[in-house]
């Protein structure tokens, strides 16, 4: 029989997930929130809503949490959501979240207490492979658990990292961010000051294409290069400075050199502080000539 499986957090990606695991023939519900994506096309394949985070969290088998962030992922366990609280002995709680490690490990140790298990798991790539069901999962927790939960997994994942123990999920995608998306930041960097310079976007785009600068990352920005479309990357500047806080945070507690990170943050930073924290990533090649940070 497969299990009941909750989420917490319908949002860009969420919605994906819960649309996936329900096409496989698991039963979902989820928590009704403001913050939701429209679920009626859930709903209509048999989807509940449930009023309260704690409810769901007793109905549940398998709970799966898609919020923001560390602050959103502590209040839900422990905070206003009394997840934590309201856990059954034997439930699993999956992680997709971005989150600081630490706190994983430190949540993971309250969970491991009421006899339920936690695993990490947040996810790469955009809204689009999560609606296809094509996410890359990092994962980390007790290798026996991960093992039972691939079925449930794999139907919302085309590539499964196995990163270690708990919290290594979330280490392991802190450290693709500080690569993919410092390596956006450093392009859009490179196209604001070439612009400031007159130099042919054209020129640069096939320079780059061919050279050294190749890459995910600027396959993802050429359609802003040449034609302002931000499709390939709706991922916004505030989400990804709260990514490298994140990473520095963890660098330090690792006592690890992110010299290279807290640049990078400083960018990001400096864009939220001027207002443009909704912009899309693949933007910031035009904010970096309106704003310039040093």
């Amino acid at each position: 029989m497969k299990k009941q499986i909750g989420i917490i957090g319908i949002g860009l990606m969420g919605h994906g997930i819960a649309k996936n695991i329900l096409l496989r023939g698991w039963k979902v519900s989820y928590l009704r929130h403001a913050g939701n994506q429209p679920t009626d096309d859930l709903d209509a394949k048999g989807a509940v809503g449930w009023p309260s985070a704690s409810d769901l969290a007793r109905a549940s088998d398998v709970l799966i949490l898609c919020v923001t962030g560390t602050p959103q992922v502590e209040d839900v366990l422990t905070g206003s959501g009394a997840v934590l609280d309201a856990l059954g002995p034997g439930t699993t709680l999956i992680d997709c979240s971005t989150a600081i490690p630490s706190s994983t490990t430190r949540l993971a140790e309250l969970v491991s207490a009421k006899g339920c298990n936690f695993v990490d798991a947040p996810m790469t790539r955009t809204p689009k492979e999560a609606e296809e069901g094509r996410l890359n999962l990092l994962v980390g927790g007790d290798a026996a658990v991960v093992e039972s939960l691939q079925p449930l997994l794999s139907s919302f994942a085309e590539n499964i990292f196995y990163a270690g123990g708990v919290g290594s999920g979330h280490q392991l995608k802190l450290l693709h961010n500080f690569v993919s998306l410092g390596t956006v930041t450093l392009i859009t960097e490179a196209v604001a000051c070439a612009a400031k310079g007159g130099v042919s976007m054209a020129a640069l785009v096939d320079c780059l294409s061919r050279g050294g600068g190749a890459g995910v990352a600027l396959d993802r920005l050429i359609p802003y290069i040449q034609k302002e479309q931000t499709e390939q990357l709706r991922f916004t500047v505030a989400n990804a400075c709260k990514d490298f806080s994140y990473y520095n945070q963890m660098a330090d507690e690792l006592g690890a050199s992110h010299l290279i990170a807290a640049g990078i943050y400083h960018t990001l930073d400096g864009l939220v502080r001027c207002g443009e924290g909704n912009a899309y990533m693949p933007q910031q090649a035009k904010l970096l000539q309106k704003h310039v940070i040093r």
